[in-house]
């Protein structure tokens, strides 16, 4: 309940949202900060791109920063049954890989912080492979599943989607709270559980500085497959059998910027705690990013199909 409105009032918040077709899709706290209904376009959300010299020179760019493709909005249209649409409308966000191993498409909104709080972002989303066509009886298994009717072997093509943020205050602190779905792992097993990076993502100023170098490809969340815990037990989704059928999933991710932690994690009807999920912070400040409060998702193809995430819409709230 908000605290500043009072009963009366948290009941009038709560008809009102009950009365929006769109809104009563979700569950926000008191304050909506940004609702982004992408059948308007892409509502800031864009390309994440590495930093660049002072000439604008994007060579400067950290190679595993400079192909992560901008998202685009999409009427979901498949080979078999032609444009599906969104959960509501026409149109989704699309965030698309290229085929190849360890490739990544990210989109990313800016935000700053007024006050410190809980903050909570809620989707409904949905994810897939691309389909495989030809003629080739190899393409009826992948990764140790084969398509028996029932199963498909493009739900092991699909590696990890991510959302994540990051969050800087406090003269400079910076940290990331993260919470990825991983499908598969990196050698394409299904795995279906939801993971957390136990260190910071690698920056620009440490590359520069010579502390990284990452190559195409590499995971900028955290490069180390090691370096990925689970937070839940393998968890299986709605993939729905072939990569031509959508079923759209609710997510809910609520963190806390006064604690620095990580809150809990909704997915449909199964609810993650995850205050005891530790969030690194860089151990050296980070100036000209006070009060920021990026959000960002990505998607990342394991297997050389390409990948997509596809958002219907994204709906930030606060309490403060």
């Amino acid at each position: 309940m908000s605290s500043h409105l009072g009963s009366t009032g948290e009941q009038v918040r709560r008809g009102m949202l009950a009365a929006d077709p769109a809104l009563s899709r979700f569950d926000p706290l008191p304050r909506i900060l940004t609702y982004d209904n992408f059948n308007h376009g892409t509502n800031g959300w864009t390309e994440l791109i590495g930093n660049y010299d002072g000439n604008g020179d994007l060579s400067t760019v950290d190679d595993h920063m400079r192909d992560f493709r901008p998202p685009q909005v999409s009427n979901c249209t498949f080979f078999d049954t032609g444009t599906h649409g969104a959960l509501t409308g026409d149109y989704a966000l699309k965030l698309a890989t290229r085929p190849y191993v360890g490739h990544t498409a990210v989109a990313i909104r800016r935000l700053t912080m007024a006050r410190k709080g809980l903050v909570q972002l809620e989707t409904h989303f949905t994810y897939k492979a691309e389909a495989t066509l030809g003629t080739d009886a190899a393409n009826n298994s992948f990764g140790g599943v084969t398509w028996d009717g029932n199963l498909h072997p493009s739900e092991a093509q699909f590696g990890a989607f991510t959302v994540a943020t990051d969050i800087c205050g406090d003269g400079g602190l910076r940290y990331h709270t993260v919470m990825r779905y991983r499908n598969t792992t990196v050698d394409n097993k299904l795995d279906q559980r939801w993971v957390y990076p136990v260190v910071p993502e690698p920056t620009p100023r440490e590359h520069l500085e010579g502390k990284v170098k990452l190559a195409y490809g590499d995971d900028f969340t955290a490069p180390n497959p090691d370096d990925w815990h689970p937070a839940s037990e393998p968890m299986a989704m709605c993939y729905n059998e072939v990569p031509t059928k959508v079923n759209w999933h609710y997510l809910r991710w609520l963190i806390d910027t006064d604690a620095r932690r990580n809150v809990e994690l909704q997915i449909n009807d199964t609810t993650l705690d995850l205050r005891e999920v530790p969030v690194p912070v860089y151990a050296d400040r980070y100036d000209s990013l006070e009060n920021l409060l990026n959000f960002y998702f990505s998607v990342r193809t394991h297997s050389g199909v390409r990948n997509f995430l596809y958002l219907d819409s994204v709906l930030v709230s606060v309490d403060w």
